[in-house]
């Protein structure tokens, strides 16, 4: 593959604010991704670690906190934000990020740095406009009021900085007290936690291991695979620990998905919208890499990354498909457990990317609510009598999951809700969640367990009907 000549690394040094004010820029005025414009700026340019760390939390800090310091800012300004120079707001917005939201950078640093960034990036003269507002956020920041009353829809959407639309469906469905508790978490840095390949040795020598090339973990209580880092003092596809196919990065939340559908050594799996493989190579290795999957996916880049994947994981069960599993011939193919892990809002995972909470419309619920009915009827199809089907999402949305579960129950009489709670047994839910998952569906909601939100649903075709 060609290497783009912009793509190259550069042997410039440039200051990590500066970098990260360039690709907020990029994101907020130009519409790039913030993960796909992070990534370039730091392939390019060199970095020392914390360097990277900075311009990581700077950059996806500020775009998850946009409507937050937007408001804040737009009380200090004689001028309304929007119709400042672009250069200056997004300065501000980086500058203001650290002043109110990264206590280990003192006040004089990030407000120096934002009079130099906005004099190189928009003149001296507004280099003053840009002293002068953030010293005196800095000196009223105890003052600063937000939308009253505190519960309403505006100011939880403010102060957690969230889409209006979204804090509504969130309250609608799940009250203040969960309503909070999500928002706050959907602007928590992403935990890193690792998925330990058993085919490959146990999780305490790989923990081990780790340490030993500065990568630092903590078993996890809530599964038996789970590692969460702790530091790390380099990338980890640095290591030889991950070349050598010894972790996967994952959720434990995703973990649960594979666990739910308890695959066996010997059997045929089918793994529909099977993405770059987090799901299917965990299949892989519970089924002891013995068995067949066949994986399902429509995009070329995401099934190279699963079979890149899978020989690093020293995995070779998988047969790969590029495939509309919607165009897949009725009774071509079965299997004893099929897993059905569809395209959803990814309303369960909005700190995983910063610029997605402002991208996703409610439109966008209705569409794949349609698409969503389709892929589980054809994935239905596909169960062999007596196995099981898996329904999966990321979204805490109930259009998308428990309605749409029972309205398949309803019209498919074959299919039977199965409990699972059994099968998880050792993830550590409370009473209201095991009743739940007894009964064979069950939404785990983001940070609850400290983990992402995802929606289970445990389907079993009866073996005569």
């Amino acid at each position: 593959m060609m290497t783009r000549s912009d793509d190259r690394p550069s042997k410039v040094f440039k200051d990590p604010r500066e970098l990260s004010l360039e690709i907020v820029y990029n994101v907020m005025e130009k519409g790039a991704y913030t993960n796909i414009e992070l990534d370039q700026y730091l392939r390019k340019f060199p970095l020392l670690v914390d360097d990277r760390h900075l311009v990581t939390e700077i950059v996806n800090g500020t775009i998850r906190m946009l409507k937050h310091l937007d408001w804040v800012l737009n009380l200090f300004l004689q001028k309304p934000l929007e119709k400042q120079n672009p250069w200056l707001r997004n300065c501000l917005r980086i500058s203001l990020y650290q002043v109110l939201f990264m206590d280990k950078i003192p006040d004089y640093a990030a407000v120096n740095s934002a009079v130099e960034l906005s004099r190189k990036k928009a003149g001296s003269k507004l280099s003053g406009v840009v002293n002068g507002v953030l010293r005196n956020i800095i000196r009223g920041r105890d003052s600063i009021k937000y939308p009253d009353p505190v519960d309403s829809i505006e100011y939880l959407a403010v102060y957690y900085s969230q889409p209006e639309w979204l804090v509504q469906k969130c309250l609608e469905e799940y009250g203040i007290p969960a309503t909070r508790d999500m928002l706050l978490y959907f602007n928590h840095r992403p935990v890193q936690i690792l998925r330990n390949n058993e085919l490959l040795g146990s999780r305490d020598e790989l923990i081990d291991t780790l340490s030993k090339e500065g990568i630092h973990c903590q078993a996890s209580n809530r599964t038996p695979w789970g590692m969460q880092v702790e530091s790390m003092e380099k990338s980890l596809e640095e290591i030889t620990a991950f070349q050598a196919g010894r972790f996967y990065v994952q959720n434990e939340a995703s973990m649960l998905t594979v666990s739910i559908l308890k695959p066996q050594e010997g059997e045929n799996i089918i793994d529909l919208c099977c993405g770059v493989g987090g799901k299917t190579s965990f299949i892989a290795e519970q089924m002891n890499n013995m068995g067949t999957i066949d994986a399902y996916d429509i995009y070329d880049h995401k099934l190279v990354l699963l079979a890149n994947n899978c020989t690093r994981l020293g995995i070779a069960i998988v047969k790969v498909h590029k495939q509309d599993i919607l165009s897949i011939s009725e009774g071509l193919k079965q299997g004893q457990g099929v897993l059905l892990d569809v395209p959803c809002s990814g309303l369960g995972v909005l700190n995983r990317r910063a610029d997605s909470r402002w991208r996703k419309t409610p439109d966008i619920i209705s569409e794949l609510s349609s698409l969503q009915c389709s892929l589980l009827q054809k994935a239905a199809s596909m169960v062999l009598p007596g196995g099981r089907l898996i329904y999966s999402t990321c979204t805490i949305n109930r259009e998308e999951n428990d309605e749409l579960v029972k309205k398949f129950i309803s019209i498919n009489p074959d299919f039977v809700l199965e409990g699972f709670a059994e099968d998880i047994s050792f993830f550590p839910l409370d009473r209201e969640d095991k009743e739940k998952a007894a009964g064979g569906m069950l939404t785990v909601l983001p940070g609850k367990y400290e983990t992402d939100g995802m929606f289970y649903a445990k389907i079993r075709r009866k073996k005569s009907f």
